[in-house]
């Protein structure tokens, strides 16, 4: 049964306390789904904290390692759903900790790729207050792994470039004809948050010059027994998605590297990944 999480203090009003404890917050990358992909760092600072602020994407078999004690705040984001304000998560962080809390926001992947964790950092820093931060596995590398597609490959691309198809409201997107140049390059585009404007981005891809029939992936839910891949190339991809249902959350992969995938290997282009086996002693 599912440990309920108590009422969070009130972040916006509540006052540190007239003999405040020295308090902590830390954030720790939960990695890109499995819970046995956590670090070692990870559990222990799970096991330490008083107070545990946790994204929508974290899976729930991570909480094992809390303490029965702690209280845990569930504060979802997720695009097109109803989210938990930022400034709200960053102002409980430093009401937690200047109330003496060990804090840790557990969030999917890694804090620093995709997960505000600059934004928390600076507000942090602003308040005065003490913080480390835990790295994850950021599903950008794991789950295009799951698909046995390496994202680097000597005989096909130089590096990799992680870029958001989602930008943020009122700001511009990303420099899709730059990045076509950049891909032409022999680097690998891999982009998080994309499902939704995946047929603008293809199209600008393709507009800008990088061709229709590049080799393309999609990795839905990756390092979770629900992962799903497909592969194609860039000109189908969009297609592809709608067709097969892929939805978020989801990587898409977008280069030469895709030519490494087992299903491409096999002469395949869609499947349903085989659920990832639990690590053993």
């Amino acid at each position: 049964m599912t440990r309920a999480a108590n009422a969070p203090r009130d972040a916006i009003d509540a006052a540190a306390p007239a003999t405040p404890r020295a308090g902590h917050v830390t954030l720790v990358g939960a990695g890109p789904g499995a819970a046995d992909l956590l670090t070692v760092r990870a559990i222990r600072a799970l096991r330490q904290a008083t107070v545990v602020l946790v994204d929508d994407l974290v899976d729930a078999g991570v909480l094992r390692y809390v303490r029965p004690s702690a209280r845990i705040v569930h504060c979802g984001k997720r695009g097109g759903a109803v989210s938990t304000q930022q400034g709200f998560i960053e102002a409980m962080l430093v009401s937690e900790a200047l109330h003496g809390e060990r804090v840790v926001r557990l969030k999917g992947g890694d804090p620093y790729v995709f997960g505000r964790g600059g934004e928390e950092v600076a507000a942090l820093r602003a308040a005065g207050v003490a913080h480390t931060v835990v790295p994850g596995i950021t599903a950008g590398i794991a789950a295009p792994a799951e698909a046995g597609i390496p994202v680097t490959d000597r005989r096909w691309a130089q590096g990799v470039l992680l870029v958001t198809g989602h930008a943020q409201p009122g700001h511009a997107g990303p420099d899709w004809a730059q990045l076509a140049h950049t891909a032409r390059g022999g680097i690998t585009l891999v982009i998080y948050m994309g499902i939704t404007h995946s047929a603008d981005i293809t199209a600008a891809l393709m507009a800008a010059g990088l061709a229709g029939s590049t080799p393309a992936a999609v990795v839905q839910s990756g390092c979770t027994p629900q992962q799903r891949a497909h592969v194609g190339t860039l000109r189908t991809l969009a297609g592809d998605i709608r067709r097969v249902g892929i939805a978020s959350p989801a990587i898409l992969v977008i280069g030469d590297v895709v030519r490494a995938a087992a299903l491409m290997q096999d002469g395949g282009s869609s499947i349903d990944l085989p659920t990832p086996r639990a690590a053993t002693a």
